[in-house]
């Protein structure tokens, strides 16, 4: 394999140089705010397709292989990062990073970046741990980046789908990323690693979604896709915030994988979310935003370029964090769900075994109107909430959740609660109900998070099998049995069923390696 050289390496620069790199080698500009704004070109997003793992010795009977994790071959993966290496070492500059992920120094993992473009290494500046001066004399990276857009495959030479391609190599420690300049390919690329390293070597449980801690240090983690309300309900005022999207779970803590946040911008205002709008300032970094008419003053309601508009900026730029980025282990979980059906509870409380059966579901719909050809709601299932990034079977992390919260809290003696919490629809199914109120769903998830719901009685939903409070502090009773907020009970029932049968569906293609227990957690379907 070819060697890099170090002659035109740009180490570690402040952000300030890599913003002013950025803007005279006219790749972006700054806002009225001072963030850096960029394009990311072609791609705007992640391709999910182009996103390959090397099968070889160590992987191939490790690695749930499939449609999300796609096996190529170690010739094509050598080829291709030949290729990378010989144009980084004609280049003038190579922009060079030296960051961490895993903000619990026993699970470290120290990582080497080699971009192309300043702009990608302010990315990787603000998105990683980031060492200090005296921690980068002796830094030996456990792992390398190498990310140049400039570089394609050529699909007559290496097996890859089209030109660009995510590839990682568990056995060389290596990531390399080409022909998109999309820069959550970097950042998901560790992430897809930690994914397949902390389970397997330490058993940490990493997990896809937010955390945050109480005045009392009592941890809450937030899981859910896209729309169902994880940042917005994982920012709290009266929370710190350990991170926004990525953690791990060891035996003692809580601990961010990141540095940063990757927020997304489409329809920011100061009102909605304050605390992202406040931290787009100098250093920030926007993606594909478009600008109102003085050509400097971004639009958040622009999606010209796309709908995925983003925003990276170090985790310091939010003034109510936990500075360390660690927690005790979590009191309360909250799985958000936007049911476009209008049938799940607005707060329920789950069992060990449901837990795990809808950790591995990872539920959400997707409403009429998002995409073409959607006409009413669609079940959307996505295992363990993050399964484009999961090397292994879901039930492994699915074990690891279930056996973390058997063995409960040790920040408090407490049993750890499980909440299922539909931020969608009421009164019926897309379309005929409305959207729940967020003050309420905020005032539920403060009730569980305060202990309010310790002593109410709750009662057990027919078809789901979840526990329902029969009351909330500062909730309407009215709306905390979803079947009572249907003006047919009967068509309550129907649409029950027909996502009972969905989730049933959906599970089948794990039922081979869970366990006969989770798979009895599941809903039943109620017969007429």
């Amino acid at each position: 394999m070819k060697v890099l050289v170090e002659k035109n390496h740009l180490k570690n620069l402040e952000p300030s140089v890599l913003v002013e790199s950025t803007i005279i080698n006219k790749q972006g500009k700054l806002s009225s705010r001072g963030a850096l704004c960029i394009n990311t070109g072609k791609f705007t997003g992640r391709s999910p397709k182009d996103r390959f793992i090397v099968k070889d010795d160590l992987t191939a009977e490790a690695v749930d292989w499939g449609d999300i994790n796609i096996a190529i071959d170690k010739e094509s993966f050598d080829t291709l990062y030949n290729e990378i290496i010989e144009y980084a070492n004609a280049q003038d500059n190579v922009y060079v990073r030296d960051a961490y992920a895993c903000a619990n120094p026993n699970y470290r993992l120290n990582v080497r970046f080699y971009t192309e473009y300043p702009w990608q290494n302010l990315f990787v500046y603000n998105m990683f741990l980031r060492p200090s001066s005296k921690d980068l004399v002796n830094f030996e990276p456990d792992w390398e980046v190498y990310s140049f857009p400039t570089i394609k495959a050529d699909t007559t030479k290496v097996k890859t789908r089209q030109e660009n391609f995510a590839i990682i190599n568990f056995t060389e420690r290596k990531i390399i990323i080409g022909g998109t300049a999309y820069t959550g390919e970097i950042k998901k690329g560790i992430f897809s690693a930690l994914n397949f390293l902390l389970p397997t070597m330490k058993s940490v449980l990493p997990m896809h979604c937010s955390s945050n801690v109480g005045s009392q240090g009592d941890t809450a983690l937030f899981f859910g896709l896209s729309g169902t309300g994880k940042t917005t309900l994982s920012n709290d005022p009266e929370r710190r915030l350990i991170g926004d999207d990525e953690h791990g779970w060891s035996s003692s803590s809580v601990f961010n994988f990141e540095g940063g946040c990757y927020a997304k911008t489409i329809d920011l205002s100061a009102s909605k979310e304050p605390q992202i709008f406040n931290a787009i300032k100098f250093g920030a970094m926007l993606e594909n935003v478009g600008f109102k008419e003085d050509g400097c003053t971004v639009d958040y309601s622009d999606v010209s370029i796309t709908q995925n508009t983003r925003v990276s900026y170090p985790i310091y730029h939010i003034d109510n964090i936990m500075y360390n980025s660690r927690g005790d282990v979590p009191e309360n979980i909250f799985f958000l769900t936007c049911d476009a059906f209008g049938v799940l509870p607005p707060i329920s409380r789950l069992s060990i075994e449901q837990a795990m059966y809808h950790f591995i579901s990872g539920y959400t719909a997707k409403i009429a109107g998002t995409e073409v050809g959607i006409v009413e709601p669609l079940a959307t299932f996505s295992a363990c909430f993050g399964a484009p990034f999961l090397p292994l079977h879901p039930t492994k992390y699915a074990e690891m959740l279930g056996e973390k919260i058997r063995k409960g809290s040790t920040s408090l003696d407490n049993k750890i609660n499980v909440w299922l919490v539909n931020t969608g629809w009421s009164g019926g199914a897309y379309g005929e109900g409305s959207r729940m109120e967020l003050s309420y769903t905020r005032a539920m998830i403060k009730a569980a998070l305060d202990g309010s719901l310790k002593g109410v009685e709750f009662h057990t939903h027919p078809v789901f099998g979840v526990e329902i409070p029969k009351g909330c502090p500062d909730v309407p009773n009215a709306i905390l049995n979803p079947r009572d907020t249907w003006r047919n009970e009967e068509d309550y029932d129907t649409t029950a069923n027909k996502l009972a049968h969905l989730f049933i569906e959906n599970f089948k293609q794990y039922e081979d390696q869970a366990t006969p227990e989770i798979i009895a957690a599941g809903p039943k379907i109620l017969v007429s």
